[in-house]
This record gives C-alpha cells, structure tokens and sequence, in this order.
C-alpha cells in the first residue's frame, strides 16, 4: 500500500514536533517534508512529490504568508495537491479567503485530532468541510443571493449601525436603506 505523502508548512516547533509525530504514527501517512516558510514550501513542493499540504497560515509575524503559499502551490499543481489549512485563527475572512486560495478544508489546531481523517479524505477526492469552517461557508453561499449593494448595507447593520447611521454613511435616503432591508430579509429568510 501506497503511503500518503504529507508536508507539513508550520513554524512553530512545537507543533511540528506533534504533528510530525502523530501523523507518522498513522500506518497509511508518511511526513515528506516540512517548511517552516512560504518560500520553503513552494519550493518543496516543485521538487518532492507531496499528495496533502498542512499549511498554517502565519508563518512570519501574522502576515497570512501560509495563504500565499497555498495560492501559489494551488495554481502550480493545478488543484493535485491539496491543502488542508491547520491554524489557530477562526475569523469568517480567513476562512473564506483559505479556500478562494486553493484549500480543501480549514480545521483549528484545537481540533488538529481531526487532520489524520481529513487528509485521508482530502487525498480520496471526498473531503467534507471541517466543522470549523463550515459555518462561515455556509453564511457565505446564502450571503451569495444579495446585491453588492445589499451586502454592504447587511455588514454595516450587522456591525451594530442603525438605519440612520447606514443611511448617513452611504449618503443614501433612509427609504432607500429601509428598502434594501426589507429585500434583504426577503432574500434570506
């Protein structure tokens, strides 16, 4: 049986050393390689032959790197290797910008437990979307039916504004945010 060949893109020692530890002790998984940069990792990646990427994502000082990382590895390798994003961030943005960068699932470290079935999938082309990011998936594909527009108007009164205050900041007619209210309660409910 063929092992599952993982890199794993993390600069935290600590980490490493349990990642690298757990995995290996999975019969079927096999730690290639690791990369403590974005550079390391996109240049592992054109030379070793890697089936599943663990990429955290703020590899030097809260930068997001891991993210260009992935890009780029994505749009080398044309979708055949695939990234699971293990982080400690949980914000919607990230998330949502994880998988727009090439990632195939997004899990916190407090459920790194979790990898060894997520890359199993994620290798058999069947990977289902970690808990950890489905929420804002899901959010983001009903967000997906307003206007521009309307989607401005619903974060600013999803960030606490009232009709009065998103009227003033857009320069627009209470009427008007009163209308683009009701469609959008409308179109998401």
């Amino acid at each position: 049986m063929d092992k599952i060949k993982v890199m794993l893109v993390e600069d935290d020692p600590f980490w490493r050393e349990i990642l690298t530890n757990d995995l290996n002790q999975a019969e079927d998984l096999e730690v290639v390689s690791t990369a403590l940069t974005r550079e390391e990792a996109v240049e592992a990646a054109k030379k070793i032959n890697i089936d599943v990427i663990l990429m955290d994502i703020n590899l030097t000082a809260s930068n997001l790197d891991g993210l260009d990382a992935a890009r780029e590895i994505s749009a080398a390798h044309k979708g055949r290797i695939k990234i699971i994003v293990l982080t400690s961030l949980s914000e919607k943005d990230v998330i949502l910008d994880s998988f727009r960068k090439g990632a195939v699932n997004y899990i916190t470290k407090r459920n790194y437990h979790d990898i060894v079935t997520a890359i199993r999938e994620a290798c058999g082309n069947r990977s289902t979307i970690h808990p950890d990011a489905a929420e804002a998936v899901r959010q983001e594909i009903q967000l997906s039916v307003l206007t521009p527009m309307e989607r401005e108007v619903y974060e600013l009164k999803q960030s606490g504004l009232n009709k009065t205050q998103i009227s003033d900041k857009l320069h627009k007619s209470i009427n008007t945010i009163k209308s683009q209210l009701r469609s959008i309660r409308d179109k998401l409910m």
